[in-house]
């Protein structure tokens, strides 16, 4: 009887069908069955988390824009890999999508720093005119010379310093204190004009880290506090809100080129109406990680920002002196009303 039912199952259709599935899983893209073009895309944030969810609308977009045509299967919560690895899987074309922060694609697409630069945007009305706006775009589609399309900004919000022994009112009291960064020369050169040690660590093994005292603190936007379950380790929380730095959208240009116009297009449409969405869960977010925060304990701060604006300035003064190609970016951007 075994052997009558693994004849049937060893017949030759039914053996291509199971090699096609299987290679499609392996690969970033591929026709699947009945045609189906599907993306993968992979990121490192919890299932809770705006982004998340905002990649998940794209996804159903995509899938309604295209009458079931092309679909995007989402992996999160570091399953395929770091926020490194997974740009890196996708400069190969083992990966389609990803979601990424401006500050670690400086690492691929040296121009993309200038967004990482505290204080670079003097409100969210300048940041949006920026992004939105020429110098935006063409940051966007930087790094197609890496492998690497920008197909939108998300907003991850402002990010501010938490610690876990004490709070930080002004850059003095950064002196001494080992402050977790991500893999950005930008935020790591920031960090040392404050005063602290910088010390990149991967977001999904930051709270072992600062359990463990590898990291006295961390800087991030709050949902991603919240959300990553760090307010449990620190309970200070100091809003001097150093940076702005957008999250982007990114697909391999490997896969990009893969796509039929037709596919192009529902995929452009579909992430720029997601960051449309996400925007307004991110203002949303805001204000529940707050409260719930205040909830579980953590002494929020504001403290003034002058001494903060005053520590980074040399890091400006000497983008006009080594990188004037930059400086000119930045130039501009302070420029636009």
């Amino acid at each position: 009887m075994r052997s009558k039912v693994y004849s049937k199952l060893l017949n030759k259709p039914f053996c291509i069908f199971i090699y096609a599935f299987s290679a499609c899983l392996l690969l970033s893209t591929c026709k699947g069955p009945g045609g189906v073009r599907i993306i993968k895309l992979g990121h490192g944030l919890g299932i809770s988390h705006p982004v998340h969810e905002a990649m998940e609308y794209m996804a159903t977009l995509v899938h309604e824009k295209s009458n079931g045509e092309m679909e995007i299967r989402i992996y999160p919560n570091q399953q395929l890999g770091t926020e490194r690895e997974l740009v890196e899987l996708l400069q190969i074309g083992s990966l389609g999508m990803t979601k990424v922060s401006s500050a670690a694609m400086e690492n691929f697409a040296p121009k993309i720093q200038v967004l990482s630069l505290p204080y670079l945007f003097r409100d969210d009305e300048h940041r949006d005119k920026v992004l939105k706006g020429e110098i935006g775009q063409q940051l966007l589609l930087e790094g197609e010379k890496y492998w690497l399309r920008g197909l939108c900004y998300y907003d991850a919000g402002k990010r501010s310093f938490y610690t876990k022994n004490k709070p930080i009112e002004n850059p003095e009291d950064l002196k001494g204190l080992k402050m977790r960064v991500m893999e950005s020369n930008t935020a790591i050169n920031m960090v040392k004009a404050f005063g602290g040690s910088p010390t990149p660590v991967s977001y999904g093994e930051l709270y072992t880290a600062l359990q463990q005292g590898i990291v006295d603190g961390a800087e991030n936007n709050p949902p991603s506090l919240f959300t990553s379950k760090h307010y449990e380790v620190c309970k200070y929380y100091s809003i001097n809100e150093h940076t702005a730095v957008p999250d982007m959208v990114i697909i391999s240009t490997k896969v990009w080129n893969l796509l039929s116009d037709q596919e192009k297009i529902w995929l452009q449409e579909a992430a720029d109406e997601s960051a449309d969405y996400q925007y307004d869960l991110w203002a949303k977010s805001v204000e529940e990680s707050f409260t719930e925060m205040k909830k579980a304990g953590v002494e929020i701060l504001y403290p003034n920002t002058d001494s903060f604006r005053e520590a980074v300035e040399p890091i400006y003064d000497a983008y006009q002196t080594s990188q004037p190609e930059l400086f000119s970016i930045i130039e501009k951007i302070r420029s636009i009303d």
